[in-house]
């Protein structure tokens, strides 16, 4: 009974930002769990190797659709296409971000526009459209992936903290409005994870050496460690949970 509430069989989920990283992580899990996939990026080229990458595993159906989370006319073309050929959506993740590194007295308003842009109005965007069709149905699970920048700083990091602080209230936000129709929204928030972007920072030996003193797990996480998670989230096993920011950071969020 109990491997039956984490069974997505015949559910459909799009992972935006997925052709890599995080992202394509997060797919495996859900693929892993039965459910059918679509996969996301603005890249047609990379997102296609990525789908060949993944069926090839075996897993459940896995499709591709291209598009831009910040074009609200392209986003709404995507999710009528999808329904028309797959169905309707039955999981979001809104894993779609973006980093700047500058000091914030430096930070051209277009650079903060743009990660604003990507990593919160994206989400607002894509799950907006996509929430449509779920509380129509009555049901639905939506995750944005957020951050420990949700709720903590870093130097350098403003507009990307900013964004991420922002995701956090827009999935309460989300709750807030959605809950009583079935809709369930949480996020996730990643630690320090190993990826292709954060390669240069894991091989800074000053950088690696503070992270790995800074977390009480000693490491950095890896895009896999991820994946529990969200496929709980994504379940029945957590059908009573909602508007929370669940950290998958190996303790640096417990710890001063």
């Amino acid at each position: 009974m109990t491997a039956k509430l984490f069974d997505l069989t015949g559910r459909r989920a799009i992972v935006t930002g997925s052709s890599r990283g995080i992202g394509l992580a997060l797919a495996v899990g859900l693929a892993e769990a039965g459910a059918d996939v679509v996969l996301n990026g603005r890249d047609p080229e990379r997102l296609q190797q990525a789908r060949a990458w993944l069926a090839e595993r075996a897993f459940g159906a896995v499709h591709a659709s291209a598009f831009d989370v910040t074009d609200q006319a392209a986003v709404e073309a995507a999710v009528r296409d999808i329904g028309h050929r797959l169905g309707p959506v039955d999981i979001l993740v809104n894993n779609t971000g973006v980093q700047h590194r500058e000091p914030l007295l430096e930070v051209s308003v277009a650079d903060w526009r743009r990660v604003v842009d990507t990593n919160l109005t994206g989400a607002f965007i894509v799950g907006r459209t996509v929430a449509k069709g779920m509380v129509e149905r009555g049901h639905g699970k939506i995750v944005n992936v957020c951050s420990v920048q949700t709720w903590l700083a870093r130097p350098g990091i403003a507009a990307y903290a900013a964004s991420k602080g922002g995701l956090g209230m827009l999935t309460r936000g989300m709750c807030a409005e959605w809950a009583a129709s079935g809709v369930n929204v949480n996020g996730i928030a990643p630690g320090y994870v190993v990826t292709e972007l954060t390669r240069p920072l894991v091989e800074d030996p000053a950088f690696d050496g503070w992270i790995r003193e800074r977390t009480p797990a000693g490491r950095w996480a890896n895009p896999e460690d991820l994946t529990g998670t969200l496929v709980w989230l994504a379940s029945s096993a957590s059908d009573f949970v909602n508007g929370q920011v669940i950290a998958v950071d190996g303790g640096l969020t417990a710890v001063v």
